[in-house]
């Protein structure tokens, strides 16, 4: 991987002139974007903190949606767009991909992991958050890890990596879980709160946002031996270098200089809306670690 500053020479070099189509030649999503003059990001409704819906508005916010609008900074400044329109697409676990693909989203920066298979798909972005699969469960459950789980109802969300994950580690360790699939975090954390479930398996950064949201945040506890690690980053289309060059461009420039701090604070160690709680989950040293040397492949 190459250090930002070097980064920041080659994205020059590639970008230097883009306003100029004479010099550089747009390409792929920069042209589309400079032709219809619209960007089409896609966003998660219940993905706290990184990007839900939170507040009567309807308009999305959390920390990959921040992340999002300083790359549309970057690309009107790149292009020269003053009156750049910002387009908003819902997506889920299941339609994030596909949507993607076919040109319907332009930029996806929510809560999608890196892995190799997705690789083949869609291209990924320098990571912006280093997760670990871990439980959400009610503070007098009695769960105190994996082994507790046995023939026992355990709630994930559909589409994601955790599902595939947890339910091989069932079949593997032979538990007798019940694995119960939801549509999406927040309805996990529903059917968890209502005790069809007796723990919620996911990224553990998501579990403390869905935690955040319930009327006692304390009477939930996130648990259980780490499982599952991995880095999330924003999706785009497959073989456009130049679109990669400028996303990475302009979270590399928010990690050197900092700035990529205060974004954090704000989202997880900060009171957040809807109801003003905080996630209280602390900067790792893995995140610190991929600020100080960007990454955008699968945690081995």
């Amino acid at each position: 991987m190459q250090k930002i500053t070097l980064l920041g020479c080659s994205l020059g070099l590639l970008l230097g002139g883009l306003a100029q189509a004479d010099e550089t030649p747009l390409t792929g999503t920069l042209s589309k974007i400079a032709n219809t003059k619209t960007i089409t990001l896609g966003y998660r409704d219940a993905s706290v903190p990184f990007s839900y819906v939170g507040d009567q508005t309807g308009k999305p916010m959390g920390y990959s949606v921040d992340l999002a609008g300083k790359i549309v900074d970057r690309i009107q400044q790149q292009l020269a767009l003053s009156d750049l329109r910002v387009r908003y697409n819902l997506v889920t676990s299941q339609t994030r991909i596909p949507l993607v693909q076919n040109g319907t989203v332009d930029l996806e920066c929510g809560s999608t992991a890196v892995t190799a298979e997705r690789q083949k798909q869609v291209a990924f972005s320098y990571g912006f958050i280093y997760v670990k699969g871990q439980l959400l469960t009610a503070r007098d459950s009695g769960i105190k890890s994996f082994s507790d789980l046995g023939g026992k109802n355990v709630v994930t969300t559909a589409g994601t990596t955790n599902e595939r994950f947890l339910k091989s580690y069932n079949a593997d360790h032979k538990f007798g879980m019940f694995v119960i699939s939801a549509k999406d975090h927040g309805e996990a954390f529903q059917m968890l709160q209502s005790g069809r479930a007796v723990a919620f398996y996911m990224d553990d950064a998501l579990l403390y946002g869905e935690r955040a949201k319930a009327r006692d945040p304390h009477k939930w506890v996130v648990v259980g031996e780490e499982q599952s690690r991995e880095i999330y980053s924003c999706m785009v289309r497959k073989d456009d270098p130049q679109f990669l060059a400028l996303v990475n461009g302009a979270l590399g420039d928010l990690f050197s200089s900092g700035k990529i701090n205060g974004i954090y604070q704000r989202w997880f160690e900060q009171p957040i809306p809807p109801k003003g709680l905080n996630l209280e989950f602390p900067m790792t040293s893995e995140l610190k670690a991929i600020i100080a040397k960007p990454v955008s492949d699968p945690v081995q």
